[in-house]
């Protein structure tokens, strides 16, 4: 079994994410990740943009994989600021996370959303602890 095989089985057990939300990982390396949604009805709003938490969602999950897979311990969020660039077009959303700073307790990762024309649609950056 590869990486992202292993990856995508152990990241089943994220529900929320993998099942509610329909994210799917599609690469994974040491402190990487990258992940893509599917855009449907349920993920939009009232007028017809994808929601807010959608985006966040996505990027939250992407910097678990990154953080979490093959770790020596698991990495949780301690914050997260997302600013959010232009409405997202077509029909997929990707996330990439990227490691910026790694410590012996915190680290702090960049989550670049685009859109499937490769737009930046959002940008997030998260701070995360090691338990």
């Amino acid at each position: 079994m590869n990486d992202l095989e292993r990856a995508r089985e152990f990241f089943a057990a994220d529900r929320y994410a993998t099942e509610a939300t329909g994210i799917e990982i599609v690469a994974v390396d040491k402190q990487y990740a990258k992940c893509k949604l599917q855009i449907k009805g349920i993920h939009q709003n009232a007028v017809g943009h994808v929601m807010g938490g959608v985006f966040f969602t996505l990027a939250d999950f992407t910097f678990a994989v990154a953080t979490n897979f093959d770790a020596p311990s698991p990495t949780v969020t301690v914050s997260s600021t997302i600013s959010y660039l232009t409405v997202a077009k077509g029909n997929v959303l990707y996330a990439e996370s990227r490691v910026l700073r790694d410590g012996n307790r915190n680290c702090f990762y960049e989550i670049c959303i685009t859109d499937e024309s490769g737009t930046l649609v959002a940008v997030v950056t998260t701070t995360g602890a090691h338990l």
